[in-house]
């Protein structure tokens, strides 16, 4: 008894996860090196998907 949906639960953290990105992408336009570093690491946690994410907005590491 109770207890939601797994699909529910599924499309409650995609919005999470969109509202998420769209602070991180915000926050990216004054952020220095080591804030970048920052908000990619706490983008890899976010989502499963995340390497994607940040080769799109540009943060992957250069080596």
């Amino acid at each position: 008894m109770g207890g939601t949906i797994q699909r529910h639960r599924e499309l409650r953290a995609r919005r999470h996860r969109k509202k998420k990105l769209k602070v991180f992408k915000r926050r990216l336009t004054k952020a220095n090196a080591s804030e970048k570093a920052v908000i990619a690491s706490k983008i890899r946690r976010l989502s499963p998907g995340a390497e994607v994410i940040i080769a799109n907005l540009g943060l992957e590491e250069r080596k």
